[in-house]
């Protein structure tokens, strides 16, 4: 597979690793849709269960370009160029975009989900009363999830550890949103918005010579929950990705048609037409993270009247079908190319 992919193959490659960084930190939007729609999911799921006993026995054995070879390391290496450069990038571009154009930004959003759910089932022909059930729990999980109660933040290491575990499932299970289950912890704030602001901070002061943050008792400790944090995601990718390729191996269907379930319930949680409910504390005033933005507690939906800006709204989950169809006749192509 490596020797096969040629220089526009690895630039898509970390363009791929940019879609599902940023789907990932959107909450609703799961990055592991974006690579089952690309074409690569189980490739991706096939070379993080790589990460085993083995191959750590040739990395202590100082066996590095076996080690590179056996896991994958170049498809891996470009997906998490990807996804690190897109936290610090596409991220933010969306964060302005939601901010300014929430109603349009969700609206891709939307028929881009609607978009997978096509591409996903439309070849999935194997029907049958297990199938149908394993459906009906996907859709009813993901539904009910996005009517759940966010819970408080909190800080505890066991718990930032868990939510690291949690959070990576986004990009393992397509449908299943890590950032927005992190919003049910509580914990969104804390570790997708503090903790990578404090970790920004530390890099302009380690690139401009000052140490002064060694001293502050806050910034270590949001640097010591980022790393709690970064060491549950990979213990949690590494987990799930076994998990997923032992089930999706012996049972293929039940986990397709589950799937499927999970991104039909996801459409609840990014269904455009909602109204964001932001934290108060007891006087009735906003609270603001660290970037100085306000909290979100939840969103409240409703149903839309017929008027422009509902037709542009419109316009715009028909551009999200369109885009996850190019990225289906992209994604078609490359495995033809690799078959």
């Amino acid at each position: 597979m490596e020797s096969t992919r040629t220089f526009s193959d690895k630039v898509f490659l970390v363009l791929k690793g940019l879609g599902m960084g940023a789907a990932n930190k959107v909450p609703g939007v799961s990055g592991g849709v974006v690579a089952f729609v690309a074409g690569f999911y189980e490739e991706f799921i096939y070379s993080l269960q790589k990460v085993n006993k083995k191959a750590f026995k040739l990395l202590i054995n100082g066996r590095y370009k076996s080690f590179y070879q056996y896991i994958n390391g170049r498809f891996l290496g470009l997906l998490f160029l990807g996804m690190v450069v897109s936290y610090f990038s596409v991220s933010k571009i969306l964060d302005y975009l939601i901010e300014n154009y929430e109603l349009y930004v969700w609206s891709v959003f939307f028929g881009m989900i609607i978009g997978s759910i096509y591409y996903i089932s439309k070849d999935f022909d194997d029907w049958n009363y297990k199938t149908y059930t394993a459906l009906a729990i996907g859709i009813t999980l993901g539904i009910s999830i996005s009517f759940l109660d966010p819970a408080t933040e909190n800080d505890n290491l066991w718990f930032v550890f868990f939510c690291g575990m949690i959070s990576v499932s986004g990009m393992t299970l397509p449908g299943f949103s890590g950032s927005f289950i992190l919003i049910l912890l509580g914990n969104y704030v804390l570790l997708l918005v503090d903790s990578v602001n404090a970790l920004y901070d530390t890099f302009m002061d380690v690139f401009s010579g000052d140490f002064s943050f060694l001293d502050n008792y806050e910034r270590m400790r949001m640097l010591k929950v980022l790393a709690i944090f970064t060491i549950g995601s990979v213990v949690g990718l590494v987990t799930f990705s076994h998990a997923l390729s032992y089930i999706l191996k012996h049972y293929k269907s039940i986990t397709i048609s589950s799937i499927i379930g999970f991104i039909v319930g996801s459409l609840g949680v990014v269904w455009p037409w909602k109204k964001t409910i932001y934290k108060i504390n007891s006087d009735g005033a906003y609270l603001f993270d660290s970037s100085g933005s306000k909290i979100i507690e939840n969103y409240k939906r409703y149903i839309p009247e017929l008027h422009t800006e509902t037709y542009y709204a419109c316009a715009y989950i028909i551009l999200g079908i369109i885009i996850v169809l190019a990225l289906e006749v992209y994604g078609q192509k490359t495995r033809k190319k690799h078959a």
